[in-house]
C-alpha cells in the first residue's frame, strides 16, 4: 500500500508542477502587464470626454443613493456602488447639466468600491473635492424640491433594495418630476426606487413599462441564499409590480429606455443608461472613447448575440479590451458549467 501511495504522490506532484508551468505560459501570453490599473490619481482633468463638455448650463440632475450601509443583522456590508454614481456623475456634466446628490437619511451615504473595477472617471470621483463634498453633504431626499431637477438618476447598491421603496420622499420625487415631463433613470438595484411609485391618476408607474435591473440570475450567482437575505428579488418585484422586465446576459451591458424611462441591468450600463438619459432629455452626448472594459463587453455581447467567429472579428477591431473582464466571464462560465463558452472566452481574452 505504501508503494501505490508513493507512486500516487509522484504521480500528483508531477500533475501539479506541469499545470503550474502550463499556467505561466499562459499567463505570459495573455502579458496582462500591458494593461496596467487605471492610475489613483486620475483626475477630471485626465477623462477626455470632460475635454469636450458643454458649455453652459442645461439643467440640474438629481443622484439618489442609499444610506443603508448593512443588511439587516449588520454583518453583510450592502451601501451604493461608487462607480454607478461616478461614470454618470461626469456623463452628465459633460453633458451641461449640475449635478446634486441626495439619499433618503441626507449627510454622507455608505459607499462601496472595489478598486480592481475602477477605471480613471471612479479615480477621478475620489480625487474631485467638490463631487465629495456635494457626497459628504447629500441632501436628505424629503427636502428636495423636484422643480429644479430635469431628470434623477437612481444609483444602485445593495442597499436600496432595503430603502428605497416605501420611501414617501422618493415616490414624490419620482412622481413630481416625471409628470412635469422630467426624465427617470436607474441602474442595477437603483429600480427598487420606482416599484411603488403611482402617478396622480392612481397609474402605477411601471405597470406596462418594459424595465432592466439587477437579474434574479446575477443575483442569486454571487449570493445563494439571496432570498433569504433580501425581502425581494428585484426581478420578481418588477414583474409583480406589472412591469415587463427585459433580461439581457448576466453582468454586460443591457440599457432598456421605455419613454423618459431609463434603466440599466448591472454596473456594466452605466455608461450607458446616463447616456440614454441624455439623450431622453432631448440632446446628443458628447462624443467619448469607450474604455477597455466596455470594449470587452462590446466583444462579449457579440459573442452571445452572434457567436465567435464574430466575436473573434469583433475582438481583433478592439485590441484593447479588457483582458481581466473577458477572463472574469470565462471563470464565471466556467463555474456555471458552461464549459464551451468559459474556453472561448478565455481564448478572446488571448485575442
Amino acid at each position: 500500500m505504501g508503494r501505490w501511495i508513493k507512486r500516487v504522490a509522484t504521480a500528483c506532484g508531477a500533475l501539479v508542477l506541469v499545470v503550474c508551468i502550463v499556467g505561466f505560459a499562459y499567463m505570459r501570453a495573455l502579458d496582462l502587464d500591458s494593461q496596467p490599473p487605471a492610475g489613483a490619481r486620475s483626475t477630471v482633468a485626465d477623462l477626455d470626454f470632460m475635454q469636450a463638455a458643454v458649455h453652459g448650463s442645461r439643467g440640474r440632475i438629481l443622484a439618489v443613493v442609499t444610506s443603508t450601509s448593512h443588511f439587516p443583522g449588520g454583518e453583510k456590508k450592502a451601501g451604493f456602488e461608487l462607480t454607478e454614481l461616478a461614470r454618470a456623475y461626469y456623463v452628465f456634466q459633460a453633458n451641461g447639466y449640475e449635478v446634486d446628490i441626495a439619499s433618503p437619511r441626507g449627510g454622507a451615504p455608505p459607499m462601496r468600491r472595489d478598486d480592481e473595477d475602477m477605471v480613471a472617471t471612479d479615480f477621478a470621483f475620489l480625487n474631485d473635492a467638490g463631487a465629495r463634498r456635494k457626497l459628504a453633504a447629500s441632501l436628505r431626499v424629503a427636502d428636495v424640491d423636484a422643480s429644479r431637477y430635469a431628470a434623477v438618476y437612481f444609483v444602485g447598491g445593495k442597499g436600496t433594495m432595503f430603502d428605497f421603496p416605501g420611501d414617501p420622499g422618493i415616490q414624490r420625487l419620482v412622481r413630481d418630476v416625471y409628470q412635469r415631463g422630467g426624465v427617470i433613470g436607474a441602474v442595477c438595484h437603483g429600480p427598487a426606487a420606482l416599484l411603488d411609485v403611482v402617478l396622480d391618476d392612481g397609474t402605477p408607474l411601471l405597470r406596462g413599462r418594459r424595465v432592466a435591473a439587477f437579474s434574479n440570475a446575477e443575483e442569486l450567482f454571487l449570493i445563494e441564499d439571496a432570498r433569504s437575505r433580501f425581502p425581494y428579488l428585484l426581478q420578481d418585484r418588477i414583474l409583480q409590480k406589472g412591469g415587463h422586465y427585459v433580461e439581457g446576459p448576466m453582468y454586460l451591458d443591457n440599457t432598456v429606455v421605455d419613454g423618459r424611462i431609463v434603466t440599466g441591468q448591472n454596473p456594466w450600463s452605466t455608461w450607458s443608461t446616463a447616456e440614454a438619459m441624455v439623450r431622453a432629455l432631448g440632446h446628443v452626448p458628447v462624443a467619448r472613447a469607450p474604455g477597455r472594459d466596455e470594449q470587452a463587453v462590446q466583444v462579449m455581447a457579440t459573442y452571445h448575440r452572434h457567436g465567435i467567429a464574430a466575436a473573434r472579428k469583433a475582438r481583433a477591431a478592439l485590441p484593447e479590451a479588457d483582458k481581466r473582464l473577458l477572463l472574469m466571464h470565462a471563470l464565471v462560465a466556467a463555474m456555471q458549467g458552461r464549459a464551451g463558452d468559459a474556453w472561448h472566452l478565455q481564448a478572446l481574452a488571448l485575442g
